[in-house]
């Protein structure tokens, strides 16, 4: 099928919710009192790279322990869910140890890059066209490069209310994304 606007817009948008960088502020804005500087750029370029060659191999890898692309989407789903749930109820079902540093390790993998975004990036694969799905990580890539320079800034325009209600909208979005997804794969298992 190939380029699709309407594909790249959608898949931006399941990226953009699940990387959740808005909702990521108030953590990035501690970790730049705790350490100072954050690596913008370079946090920025590894995820991006993390994500595009896990959206490539990611099916390879799971061909290895036999799990199939359905079964994958499903199991997405389901963190797609529970994502959700932790956005709009403003609830913690899984959470990492607060990082010391702010390198690349906490804020590439797994701020921008974690578990979520990528069961997200191999789930999506079921629905939309890689090339769209690497459009859609370009684009994220851009406002997640932007957020981490500016977030002072946007801390301070938004608020802390600000912030939980587009949280909280987004997490609405995710949580609808997850069912759709969920609905259009788990036919294939049965």
């Amino acid at each position: 099928m190939g380029f699709d606007i309407l594909q790249i817009f959608s898949a931006t948008m399941v990226l953009f919710a699940v990387i959740d960088i808005i909702g990521s502020i108030p953590l990035i804005i501690t970790l730049r009192e705790k350490v100072g500087h954050i690596q913008s750029e370079k946090a920025t370029l590894v995820a991006m790279v993390i994500m595009i060659v896990f959206l490539y191999t990611g099916q390879s890898i799971l061909s290895l322990f036999g799990v199939d692309i359905s079964s994958f989407a499903v199991a997405g789903a389901f963190v797609l869910f529970f994502l959700a749930l932790e956005m709009i109820l403003g609830i913690h079902l899984y959470k990492d140890d607060e990082p010391e540093t702010a390198s690349i390790v906490p804020i590439a993998f797994p701020l921008i890059a974690g578990a979520g975004t990528l069961t997200t990036l191999i789930s999506i694969r079921a629905e939309y066209e890689s090339i769209n799905i690497v459009f859609a990580i370009v684009i994220n890539m851009i406002l997640v490069y932007a957020v981490l320079k500016s977030s002072n800034k946007i801390s301070r325009l938004l608020g802390k209310g600000g912030i939980g209600v587009l949280r909280k909208v987004f997490g609405i979005i995710l949580l609808a994304i997850s069912v759709k997804l969920f609905t259009s794969n788990v036919v294939n298992l049965i």
